[in-house]
């Protein structure tokens, strides 16, 4: 069957044949039609501008485009900004939520921040001195950067990081030989990716001198 604003004659899909003269060829607000539920490619057109018809009324692109649901299978690229889900990446990064156990409040909560691309572990060490860091650490973090730091529970135990071996475990020992009993905080900077360059000169950031495709950046 034609498309809708071709004659009935119209072979579709096939030949173009552009629109009579004198058609009101104005942008229209919203839109018709039902709703797609399927997860599709956005249509992209292959005519050379050279080949368009003048006759027919100049073709638009999307410079603003409004939907119920986007899916990314692969890597969104923002220029400035970009709102998720409430959430405005801007110079910090605050978010807001419905209170997770006040019924009729909300959360909201900025993000900590630092100058690298940091990994923690965390947890309580009882009866037992050596703390063994997740399995992914291995290809993740950078054994050299990797800290301790242990808060002793219930009596003084003078605690030591004794040594960390292999980027895989942390020995702990008791200077006053007390049964340990801690909790303890495991952080390391991750290696798969380059070293965030804190600061650097320059009037925008564009002048960043490292890798600027990876960064929310607020203008």
């Amino acid at each position: 069957m034609p498309a809708p604003g071709q004659p009935e004659n119209a072979e579709f899909p096939g030949e173009f044949v552009p629109s009579a003269s004198g058609k009101d060829c104005a942008e229209k607000a919203g839109g018709w039609g039902v709703k797609s539920t399927a997860y599709e490619y956005i249509w992209k057109g292959d005519i050379d501008q050279s080949k368009y018809p003048e006759e027919a009324c100049p073709p638009r692109y999307h410079g603003n485009a409004k939907i119920d649901n986007l899916q990314v299978t692969a890597t969104v690229t923002a220029g400035s900004q970009v709102t998720a889900s409430g959430i405005t990446l801007t110079s910090r990064k605050p978010f807001d939520i419905p209170h997770p156990s006040k019924e009729g409040w909300r959360l909201r909560h900025v993000c900590l921040e630092g100058p690298e691309s940091g990994v923690y572990y965390r947890g309580r060490l009882k009866n037992e001195n050596v703390i063994n860091l997740p399995d992914y650490w291995e290809g993740l973090v950078d054994p050299e950067t990797i800290t301790a730091t242990l808060t002793q529970i219930g009596s003084s135990q003078d605690l030591i990081v004794d040594k960390i071996e292999w980027g895989k475990r942390v020995v702990i020992k008791s200077g006053n030989a007390s049964a340990i009993d801690c909790y303890f905080m495991i952080n390391g900077e991750r290696k798969d990716g380059e070293k965030l360059i804190v600061e650097y000169e320059g009037t925008s950031s564009d002048d960043y001198p490292g890798d600027n495709s990876i960064y929310s950046i607020n203008k």
